[in-house]
């Protein structure tokens, strides 16, 4: 597309990230064009895949590394209540598109699975007590449950109980308002409701360079398949959302907000039955405590997976170590990522997250006895014979500078604009996909904010929280809930 005419939205990656900003957009401004660039066959093929993330529906109902144990006993519970009101903004986006029947029926990417948490050994059950005190009351964790009586636990999860020693003390919390989220089929119907109302996607189509001109259009080189001549493409706006290659992309356009940021690779592996006697014993999402030294990414958890309609189990993560940003990525995708700007943001990060290092060691040495001794911490009777190992996606935690330290190492999202506003990506992994809403609607403020007072009327139609906290308005919080929780069958 020449300088005349450019695009007016560039979205570079076809996953949740990509479609969600795109369907805001459309709503917002029906007239936009808007292109999605997707370097795969298919979107939705990468970390939105279900079967690279753990799909939880991030809410912080199960997941212990949200809440932290202070030195006092007390628990800082905020990044709980945060992430739990992210993924209710994200709730409320989809209940106003299946309203509008903008997206299929809702059961073809989410499913009412509980939630809980699920320890042993003292010191543990002493934590999560504490922790169920802390949440218990509050609007957003209304309704959590709390048992240490064996029998109890055996009726919300019999195949974590079966074969247990009885000497063993134990605790679980559970919530029944959890979901399963498949993010892969949600990235493909929104980008079929975009290709449906203007939208053009080009699959296949490798974007290898960005540049921004002197009259401020950014001018996008492409990459097609073998056999085809490489091309360009101008476009008013970009959004850099290929996961893992949103580093290298982000270094290419020259923003200087892109420097100092680093990359470090971490890779994963889960072991899945589709044993259906097996499956239907369990259906809930187990998280239990990470091991000293691990990474939040690496929480072990049991969960319950519902891709295409039927449900599987999954079990992990174990970590490992690929230099690759992305699945189908290169093996030269880190040593490339290095800059004489990041350099020392990533040595710095590196020395101060030795124990990371030795913990994916460890797990890279481990066997599969070792491996499958994790899996019978959670499920005693678990069989080998039921369960095989798959290959998960690419996770590239951020590494950037700071002041004191030099840089480091970074557990979470980040979102990098530049150019006044043209350009933005988002770095960064866990809980990603989950609060893809949120993200987006933050891209959107500080990217186009000369618009976001003719905006809001329609972002409050779609989002009926907007600009509020929910977990400041009580009333607000069981109306939301209860009337996404109906829109998309959740009851």
């Amino acid at each position: 597309m020449s300088p005349a005419n450019p695009i007016d939205v560039a979205l570079i990656g076809g996953g949740i990230m990509s479609a969600t900003l795109g369907t805001i957009l459309k709503q917002l401004e029906p007239g936009w064009s808007i292109r999605i660039f997707e370097a795969l066959p298919e979107v939705g093929q990468e970390s939105s895949n279900p079967w690279n993330n753990a799909g939880t529906g991030h809410s912080a109902l199960c997941e212990l590394n949200y809440t932290k144990d202070l030195p006092d006993g007390t628990i800082d519970i905020s990044s709980a209540v945060k992430i739990n009101e992210q993924f209710q903004v994200s709730r409320q986006f989809w209940s106003y598109l299946v309203k509008k029947d903008f997206l299929p029926a809702p059961e073809d990417f989410i499913s009412p699975v509980p939630h809980m948490s699920f320890v042993w050994g003292d010191d543990n059950v002493a934590f999560l007590k504490r922790r169920f005190d802390a949440l218990k009351d509050h609007p957003l964790f209304a309704g959590m449950e709390y048992s240490e009586d064996p029998a109890v636990i055996y009726s919300w999860a019999p195949t974590l109980m079966a074969g247990r020693p009885k000497s063993q003390h134990i605790a679980a919390t559970r919530m029944e308002a959890g979901t399963d989220v498949d993010f892969g089929a949600l990235t493909r119907d929104l980008t079929s409701y975009l290709t449906a109302n203007g939208a053009v996607l080009s699959t296949d189509e490798k974007v290898t360079g960005l540049h921004r001109m002197r009259d401020g259009l950014w001018r996008i080189r492409l990459r097609r398949a073998i056999g085809k001549s490489p091309s360009t493409v101008h476009a008013r706006f970009v959004f850099v959302g290929a996961g893992g290659g949103a580093l290298k992309l982000l270094q290419k356009s020259g923003i200087p907000e892109a420097r100092g940021y680093g990359g470090f690779p971490v890779s994963g592996q889960f072991l899945r039955t589709d044993n259906p006697a097996l499956v239907a014993k369990h259906r809930a999402k187990v998280y239990g405590k990470a091991s000293v030294g691990a990474p939040p990414m690496s929480v072990p958890h049991l969960d319950t997976r519902v891709v295409d309609g039927t449900a599987s189990l999954m079990f992990g993560p174990y970590a490992g170590f690929s230099p690759k940003f992305l699945k189908t990525g290169s093996w030269l995708d880190l040593p490339l990522s290095i800059r004489p700007g990041n350099i020392i943001p990533m040595l710095a990060a590196f020395k101060d997250n030795l124990d990371l290092s030795w913990y994916l060691i460890t797990q890279l040495l481990a066997g599969k006895r070792t491996k499958f001794a994790a899996l019978r911490e959670f499920m005693p009777d678990a069989r080998p014979s039921d369960w095989y190992q798959i290959t998960a996606g690419q996770r590239v935690q951020v590494i950037k500078k700071d002041a004191k330290k030099g840089g480091i190492l970074q557990f979470g999202t980040e979102v990098v604009t530049g150019a006044a506003g043209s350009i933005a990506g988002l770095l960064g992994a866990s809980p990603g996909a989950s609060t893809a809403v949120p993200i987006m609607l933050d891209l959107i403020g500080r990217c186009f904010p000369d618009r976001l007072e003719a905006w809001t009327p329609g972002l409050r139609t779609m989002i009926p929280s907007y600009g509020k906290n929910l977990s400041d308005a009580p009333a607000l919080v069981g109306k939301t809930l209860a009337a996404t929780a109906k829109v998309l069958e959740l009851n």
